[in-house]
């Protein structure tokens, strides 16, 4: 078989695959085999139905002859995609421009291809993360949290403010007679009450005094509003233990207040470390898909759609959820799910499409070594071997998708490894501090790692081995 591919307007390829005639007849063979194996025809065992039969029940040689070429094109398709490097992203329009009666074959496939844009200007991105240091005030406010869980509450007879403790009694009455009556109930104010206007009307409220206003209920427009009446009994204040070297030993595993605080600013430290990381991997390809000059292709936005809509199907199926009932329950309607796929979709379809100009741009490469070892990983998750997956997934016209996605993790490395790193003042950052040695043992070395980003720089990673995991499944 030969195959050459040509460009042509509107971003699509044309293909032009030739047969010689004992290709053909190959293929003729095939259908032959597969038709004397399905076709139940009295007299004739299963596999042993003569051409001559065959034929006289397809209608004659012309027409086994079409039957075989239609079964054929799929995979003379797919091996004239490898064959040329052609990258499509829709279904081809198939043309046979000769051979349908008899001598070699020729076809055409007109597809739309994935665009190539252009990422200009990427060698001189700069990412501000945010701070690395520990300020003093930082480890103040987490040894008044440690504090806050061994502090006691304190009856005080001032008016009531915020982080007070207050016993309140609480009467709600509703027009449908489902009344709400609470008594000696301890209620933080400024915690954020159920019951709008609560905290306002607490707040300033003394011991004895009794309130009331009502209150607004129900999402209706204008809201239905309700008679609340609150009784304040009693008003304490949680008084926090002084922080020293005493009750650093009995509130943690050290002895003096210093070590307290040490332990607190390295955990800290290890938290803007991550953040940090998050950070880098999120606004570094943000910058990078700035440069992309071109809207993403509608037929890959389309796609993705698709495959966002499928793959939450599928997780609701998991539940034993309809679409209708996860939208009812999440007070949401079908249009602004779409929406937000199709949002959620144009930006990993820009991401794709950075990252791999990125690729392009400082000639990116997978070895073989490199495509080995991600095989037998997702071998692994299939459960099967690293041949059989790989020799599926060469059938499947497959290795390209996962040679494709391994090509873009690496560009994302190459973007973290070489993007201008500033602090939110404009001050160089040293990037050592983001290894994952800089965090202590035990602690994530890529925090970011499910983060969108990753997902969108793999995106086509994981639906490969889910795929191929079907495929091994089903013994295809």
């Amino acid at each position: 078989m030969r195959a050459t591919a040509a460009p042509v307007e509107g971003n699509r390829v044309r293909l032009s695959v030739e047969l010689d005639e004992a290709e053909v007849d190959e293929a003729l063979d095939s259908t032959v085999r597969r038709l004397a194996r399905d076709v139940r025809v009295p007299g004739f065992r299963p596999g042993r139905v003569p051409r001559p039969v065959l034929e006289a029940r397809m209608g004659g040689a012309g027409a086994l002859r079409q039957q075989a070429i239609s079964d054929a094109l799929p995979d003379l398709y797919a091996r004239a995609v490898v064959d040329t490097d052609v990258d499509p992203i829709a279904a081809p329009e198939i043309d046979i421009t000769s051979g349908e009666e008899g001598g070699p074959l020729t076809f055409d496939a007109l597809v739309e291809v994935r665009p190539n844009v252009s990422v200009a200007g990427y060698a001189g991105l700069v990412v501000a993360l945010p701070g690395l240091e520990v300020e003093e005030e930082e480890i103040d406010a987490q040894v008044d949290r440690v504090r806050e869980q061994s502090g006691e509450l304190k009856t005080v007879s001032r008016p009531a403010r915020d982080g007070d403790h207050l016993t309140i009694d609480l009467h709600g009455s509703r027009p449908d007679g489902d009344d709400l009556d609470v008594s000696d109930y301890l209620y933080e104010l400024g915690a954020g009450a159920e019951i709008p206007g609560l905290d306002e009307e607490l707040r300033g409220s003394s011991v004895g005094d009794i309130l009331q206003f009502r209150a607004p209920v129900g999402g209706g427009d204008p809201p239905e509003s309700v008679p609340v009446r609150v009784l304040v009994k009693e008003i304490k204040e949680k008084v926090l233990p002084e922080p020293t070297d005493a009750w650093a030993s009995e509130a943690s595993e050290f002895d003096t207040l210093d070590e307290l605080r040490a332990d607190l600013g390295s955990k800290l430290g290890q938290i803007k470390v991550m953040q940090a990381q998050v950070a880098l991997r999120s606004r570094a390809v943000e910058a990078l898909v700035e440069l992309v000059p071109d809207d993403p292709s509608e037929t890959l936005v389309d796609a993705e759609v698709r495959e966002r809509l499928h793959d939450l199907g599928h997780r609701l199926e998991q539940r034993r959820m309809t679409l209708d009932q996860f939208l009812q329950a999440a007070g949401r309607d079908r249009a602004g799910l779409m929406a937000e796929l199709r949002s959620e979709a144009d930006r990993a379809v820009r991401v794709d499409l950075a990252l791999r100009a990125l690729a392009d741009a400082e000639n990116i490469e997978v070895s073989e070594e490199e495509l080995d070892t991600a095989i037998s990983e997702m071998a692994g998750q299939a459960r099967t071997s690293a041949v059989e997956l790989r020799r599926r997934l060469d059938r499947g016209g497959r290795l390209p998708a996962v040679r494709s996605d391994l090509r873009k993790a690496k560009a994302l490395e190459w973007l973290l490894d070489h993007v201008a790193l500033v602090d939110e003042e404009g001050k160089p950052v040293d990037r050592e501090k983001l290894h994952p040695h800089a965090a202590e043992p035990g602690s994530p070395d890529d925090a970011s790692e499910g983060d969108e980003v990753a997902v969108g720089a793999e995106q086509g990673g994981e639906r490969v081995a889910a795929e191929t995991h079907g495929t091994v499944e089903a013994g295809a």
